[in-house]
């Protein structure tokens, strides 16, 4: 090949390379995914507001959104809500600890111990199994229409959750670094705090995710039975006077709830995985 073929050549690439879009990377602030996260929710109270308001929706089977709040507003400044919403956040947390402990305990028991697990499992996965509807009229039997019952509900949903997420995280632990660990001279309670407990983590923390949403699942079945108080009662008491703005209402606390609930838990992750790179400061999932 000549030099002028050569120097042809390299000026063809050098043109052809030119005409191709250049690609960016675009660095997003987490100011501004917080801002984009927000903008289908409020665009679809925009447009459910909308249709209300143009008569596309009827008022009784979806009020608009200003109806809703006004509702919200009403029971507000009477103190009903904050009492409903206090019973109810009592009772979640109450079940959350209760079955969160009891979950973790076992997790590890069985993530530890494959006597254990032949021992515990199958019947913890049997009674995973049964649905809360099934369950409530043994739980009136149990306890009554008494708090014990609605906590003990809230329990067994947020129990298992934790449990599996618990025992799947320890058995995930990359086993070279046990293997590490051993050769490094590290003991038993050495390679549970700093190896097996901190690689699990990440595994037990998406369980807690989990079980906050089960907890509100549970609480709506649970608050079925008789009751005076709480969230799940303002819904029951409202749908036997067809008032759709209190059911609406409480659909959207429980939705609130629920993300206030999940921002709660993204704030644990990122505070206690800060070694790991995807929850780094500053990363956004």
């Amino acid at each position: 090949m000549d030099v002028s073929a050569k120097s042809s050549k390299e000026i063809d690439i050098f043109f052809r390379n030119r005409s191709r879009p250049v690609r960016r990377n675009i660095s997003w602030k987490a100011r501004d995914l917080f801002l984009i996260s927000w903008l289908a929710p409020l665009g679809f109270v925009l447009a459910w507001e909308l249709f209300c308001r143009i008569g596309y929706v009827n008022s009784q089977v979806m009020p608009a959104p200003s109806a809703v709040l006004a509702t919200a507003w009403r029971l507000a400044a009477d103190g009903s809500l904050f009492v409903h919403l206090g019973y109810s956040l009592l009772r979640a947390t109450a079940g959350f600890v209760i079955g969160g402990s009891i979950g973790f305990g076992l997790g590890l028991l069985v993530g530890f111990s494959r006597l254990a697990e032949a021992v515990l499992d199958r019947t913890i996965q049997m009674i995973r199994a049964i649905p809360f509807l099934a369950l409530l009229p043994l739980v009136i039997v149990w306890f009554g229409v008494e708090e014990a019952g609605k906590i003990f509900l809230v329990s067994l949903g947020v129990m298992f959750p934790i449990y599996i997420n618990t025992v799947l995280g320890i058995r995930q632990v990359d086993p070279k670094l046990l293997e590490v660990a051993k050769v490094t001279g590290l003991n038993l309670r050495g390679r549970i705090t700093k190896i097996i407990l901190p690689g699990a983590m990440p595994s037990i923390l998406t369980g807690v995710r989990y079980a906050l949403a089960v907890a509100w699942l549970a609480l709506v079945i649970a608050e079925t039975i008789a009751t005076t108080k709480g969230i799940g009662f303002l819904a029951m008491d409202a749908r036997e006077f067809l008032q759709t703005n209190v059911i609406v209402l409480t659909i959207v606390i429980y939705a609130a709830i629920g993300v206030a609930a999940d921002s709660l838990a993204r704030a644990l992750e990122r505070r206690l995985l800060a070694w790991h790179p995807n929850y780094a400061r500053g990363e956004r999932r």
